[in-house]
């Protein structure tokens, strides 16, 4: 008389999620278009931007650097988490290659741990090697203080989270993987300009920081200059202050907001796949 065999249980979605980021990894540093334009562009403009800039005096004994340093830390995570995201899952979209992965057992869930992880991996590789090559090369001086890297930790935290959600909403918006990139990039640098990453933030016109204020980059630029500025610097904020507390809200909100508009239109199919 022949035993049933009882077939395997399906691995738990942390662990697909899991074993998702380990190939996104992989993929991600195999692209050499990514590798230069979302891992190194930060880096690229930390060296640009101090050279050009390197007989500048920001106030306060802040050099070049200096100065640019948390602009860039906070750039990296915006082209790691929104500006990656949204192009990626478009062209994955636009292959079909989202279709095929919604028909395997593979749940949704496991799709976007691999995404956030991969987010994290890249930004956090990315963050340390900004940090060496500026504390090594460039003469930053690092931060020593505790309650200032767990300013940092937070903000890292809530900066690539609503990044990542809004990355994946603002995915549906290119109408095919070929035009992702010239959709998605001009909003990047548009909000990269308006938010004190390429420019002293205070300097802006006050319409622009206006209309920099309402969006996660700036808030997130702002954040990184109060962990890697000295504490007078802030008196050279609109308002004298870093605004921590009013920063936090912001990100929290874009993050709850991503969240939904991400559940709401995400799709798996090409628009014209109906």
């Amino acid at each position: 008389m022949s035993t049933l065999i009882a077939p395997k249980p399906l691995p738990s979605t942390v662990k697909v999620g899991v074993s998702r980021t380990k190939l996104e990894v992989k993929q991600f540093f195999r692209e050499k278009e990514q590798l230069i334009f979302t891992f190194f562009f930060p880096i690229i403009f930390l060296g640009i931007f101090s050279a050009v800039f390197s007989g500048t005096d920001f106030s306060g004994g802040v050099n070049a650097a200096t100065y640019f340093t948390p602009g860039m830390i906070a750039s990296g995570i915006f082209l790691t988490s929104f500006q990656s995201l949204a192009i990626t899952i478009a062209m994955e979209r636009d292959e079909d290659l989202l279709k095929r992965l919604r028909g395997t057992p593979m749940s949704p869930q496991s799709y976007f741990i691999g995404k956030i992880g991969l987010v994290l991996c890249t930004s956090i590789a990315q963050f340390g090697l900004l940090l060496v090559i500026a504390g090594l090369v460039l003469g930053v001086d690092i931060p020593t203080d505790p309650s200032k890297w767990l300013n940092f930790l937070w903000i890292f935290v809530l900066g690539t989270a609503s990044g990542s959600v809004l990355g994946i909403a603002f995915s549906v918006v290119p109408k095919s993987g070929k035009a992702a990139s010239a959709v998605v990039t001009p909003v990047v640098l548009l909000l990269q300009f308006m938010s004190g990453v390429y420019f002293v933030y205070s300097d802006l016109p006050s319409w622009m920081r206006g209309v920099a204020s309402i969006f996660p980059l700036k808030w997130l630029a702002q954040g990184m200059r109060s962990v890697f500025l000295p504490d007078g610097f802030q008196v050279n904020e609109p308002g004298g202050s870093w605004h921590l507390g009013l920063g936090a809200v912001v990100l929290a909100v874009w993050l709850v907001a991503g969240l939904v508009i991400a559940q709401r239109v995400f799709r798996w199919t090409r628009r014209d796949a109906g």
